[in-house]
């Protein structure tokens, strides 16, 4: 296929994907599956333009940034299925949707994740971006999006087990995890999921201009950026603890880095 067929051809399989997680969410009442769809979504899309496109580029970089993509997707997909599937309750974004929304909860979900949808389009068009790059491989640049994603699943995982070793131990009930990589950041989870999409424009960017598509791949970590810091990470989030937590999320707040790791400050 030729690039604009194959984003094409993910782009519709992003959109059935996110319809149906609507319509699982519809029938279990547990909208957290639509971020298990969307991991895999992206996963999908991301292999269909790696492997379905035609180009130039040299098969090691194609299957490098396909595997980088399937591996972060596979990792993502299966943590927040399992997260979601030992839930009791809804996750708390979406249960302050159903809340905001009321009756036209269902409607606005569907849109909601349609958007998600093709917001995704813009990080298969990170993937199609580093995989197609023409040029020898594997190069520095390769090795070094290898590395910065290999860090960030390692540190996202990190962040995850620390979070729920925090979370099962009942002497913290009603009080903020500020252990480990939490004390640095209040989000390092959101900031390792990042860096993993920093990997993409290091590997698609030709700095001698050859590749002029590959300035493309920079779309992934602006995106997951705005996505995760401005949009439905971190505002979110945060509004749940400051319910929740009150006094204690502030002082945390207060000392604590909202994304970007960095020692913690003095209240």
């Amino acid at each position: 296929m030729n690039p604009i067929v194959s984003i094409l051809v993910a782009s519709a399989v992003l959109s059935a994907m996110m319809a149906s997680a609507w319509a699982v969410q519809k029938a279990t009442h547990q909208s957290g599956w639509a971020d298990v769809f969307w991991s895999f979504a992206i996963g999908i899309g991301g292999l269909i333009v790696a492997l379905m496109t035609s180009s130039d580029a040299p098969l090691a970089r194609v299957w490098l940034v396909a595997g980088l993509v399937g591996f972060w997707s596979l990792r993502l997909g299966f943590h927040i299925l399992a997260r979601t599937a030992e839930a009791k309750s809804e996750d708390p974004r979406y249960a302050e949707f159903r809340r905001e929304w009321g009756d036209s909860f269902q409607p606005r979900l569907f849109l909601f994740l349609q958007i998600q949808a093709l917001c995704g389009v813009g990080l298969v068009v990170t993937v199609f971006a580093a995989a197609h790059r023409p040029g020898p491989a594997l190069s520095i640049a390769d090795w070094i999006g290898l590395a910065l994603l290999v860090v960030s699943v390692v540190g996202e995982g990190i962040a995850d087990r620390q979070l729920r070793a925090f979370a099962r131990n009942p002497d913290n009930k009603g009080k903020v995890c500020d252990k480990g990589l939490w004390a640095w950041s209040r989000h390092p989870n959101y900031f390792f999921e990042w860096l993993g999409w920093v990997a993409y424009p290091v590997i698609a960017i030709d700095l001698g201009g050859g590749w002029w598509p590959g300035y493309l791949a920079v779309i992934g970590p602006l995106l997951m950026y705005w996505l995760l810091v401005h949009v439905s990470g971190i505002p979110l989030l945060e509004q749940h603890m400051l319910k929740s937590r009150g006094d204690a999320f502030r002082s945390y707040m207060a000392r604590t880095s909202a994304f970007f790791p960095l020692p913690p400050r003095k209240n």
